[in-house]
């Protein structure tokens, strides 16, 4: 699972707006930098109050904005599709580049699998599940080689009905802190192993972890 080409936008504009239902402009403390935009003490602190406070008072963060290029297995966007609400994401095609290039193991995700080799030296059963990875992977490829050979749309349509979740897609994804804090507190104990990578990536963007009281 990958997280590439991060940015976090409108963080100025939507910690302005924080303070209009009391006015208290004056009090704002924070400034933009060319690394980033940094905020002052006074501001962090009434955004933490209104964060805890609850989702009816902390509104500023759906104005604040987040994009990112995700790769992850097919199972895992399953879950993610859940939430739709803020949520934009714009795919790569399975569909349209499944043939494109032969298929290998780099394909499907196995981050977090030991070194299945090893341990099938060990047990009989993981070797059986090697056994299969390794026919499952040489079927599929056959099947996109004669899809490419022949032009028969019977191969094509073989292959996506018994590609694996595994398979990896990158999406461009784009959403606001709202939703990250919501995934956040629902997924930070998900038996998923990619949705504690997700988490992890949560807590790299700018003030994330103060704000979600993380840690």
């Amino acid at each position: 699972m990958k997280f590439e080409n991060s940015a976090v936008y409108n963080m100025d504009n939507a910690f302005r707006g924080m303070r209009n239902p009391l006015e208290s402009h004056s009090l704002c403390d924070s400034y933009d930098e060319p690394e980033g935009y940094i905020l002052g003490e006074k501001d962090l602190t009434l955004a933490v109050k209104l964060v805890r406070a609850g989702t009816e008072h902390r509104k500023f963060l759906r104005q604040i904005f987040v994009s990112v290029d995700i790769t992850a297995p097919l199972y895992w966007w399953k879950e993610f599709d859940t939430y739709k609400v803020g949520t934009v994401a714009n795919s790569t095609s399975t569909m349209h580049r499944l043939t494109s290039a032969p298929i290998t193991w780099s394909n499907f995700e196995f981050d977090d699998m030991p070194n299945i080799k090893k341990l099938s030296e060990e047990d009989p059963y993981k070797l059986a599940v090697l056994r299969i990875w390794t026919e499952t992977i040489k079927d599929l490829e056959k099947l996109r080689q004669l899809y490419v050979q022949t032009g028969d749309k019977f191969y094509w349509k073989e292959l996506i009905r018994l590609l694996p979740s595994s398979w990896l897609q990158t999406r461009t994804v784009t959403m606001n802190y709202e939703n990250l804090i919501s995934m956040y507190n629902q997924r930070k104990n998900h038996k998923l192993t990619e949705w504690h990578q997700y988490c992890d990536w949560i807590e790299t963007l700018p003030y994330t972890q103060t704000l979600f009281g993380i840690g």
